[in-house]
């Protein structure tokens, strides 16, 4: 580390740990000069020497371990971006990814996803786990509120339903493309053990997915256009777009926009159907 790094270190974990109230963690406010944790107090939760973590502090300690790092950025609560920032003071590159499957989403994010009224959108995991969707979603797609939880995975819908893959122009070029984007959505997100357990799975259910499986491809879930044909409304298409979400990398959001006033004007009808 530079003294530039070592310096800035120190003083970003001083910040962190002054924002800190000691009562939340069971420590006494009582006859505190600065407001925050006491770096003693700092070294407790992360188990580490109260001498070292001073002179970490001072910017003297010299570069701590990825291990101590990281119970040190447990110790002061830090959020994920907090945590990579800490990393990219102490090393210079973020921390490796831990994948953790999420729960769920947000209100905030719900109600975005809602605001599209005629784009079917999405928020899916990094094992593709389809965990939010709006009203379009629902009567384009699939309403996934009558699948069960396990059974909301885009790679199971478009492997295991028959309904599903007949809904595809291209049904073969289009599942080639989910197999190697999700591989390599969950590798980026640190799921291996998930994304193995997942993948013998469905190596079994489907010769298919074994087959696209066994050609290791690996392609960017960014941009492109979706046709499908719709057992209501005939031919529907879509050109979608991939966000992350901010400092959630388990989760992306995917928009299908209706790529005329046609494939407008079918959602609305499916959407006035389903009031």
């Amino acid at each position: 580390m530079s003294d530039q790094s070592v310096q800035l270190l120190g003083a970003y974990l001083k910040d962190c740990r002054g924002r800190l109230d000691p009562a939340s963690f069971g420590f006494s406010n009582a006859r505190r000069r600065t407001p925050g944790l006491r770096r003693e107090e700092v070294a407790q939760r992360a188990n580490i020497s109260a001498t070292w973590y001073t002179w970490l502090e001072q910017g003297r300690g010299g570069a701590p371990s990825t291990e101590v790092l990281n119970r040190i950025a447990q110790s002061l609560l830090m959020t994920e971006p907090e945590r990579e920032h800490l990393f990219m003071l102490a090393f210079g590159h973020p921390p490796e990814v831990i994948y953790r499957a999420p729960e769920g989403v947000t209100p905030r994010l719900q109600r975005l996803l809602d605001t599209l009224e005629f784009s079917p959108a999405i928020i899916k995991t990094a094992t593709w786990d389809v965990l939010a969707w709006n009203r379009a979603a629902a009567v384009v797609f699939t309403d996934y509120s009558l699948l069960p939880v396990e059974e909301r995975n885009i790679l199971r819908l478009m492997f295991c339903r028959q309904g599903v893959r007949e809904r595809q122009e291209d049904w073969e070029s289009m599942a080639r493309f989910v197999v190697a984007a999700f591989r390599a959505d969950a590798i980026r997100a640190g799921a291996a053990s998930e994304v193995s357990k997942l993948a013998e799975e469905l190596c079994v259910l489907s010769a298919d997915f074994a087959r696209f499986w066994r050609d290791n491809d690996v392609r960017v879930h960014g941009e492109g256009s979706k046709r499908l044909h719709h057992p209501m409304m005939g031919l529907i298409a879509l050109e979608y777009s991939g966000f992350a979400v901010d400092g959630r990398p388990d989760l992306g959001m995917v928009i299908y926009n209706p790529a005329t006033a046609e494939d407008t004007d079918k959602i609305r009808v499916l959407l006035e159907g389903n009031d």
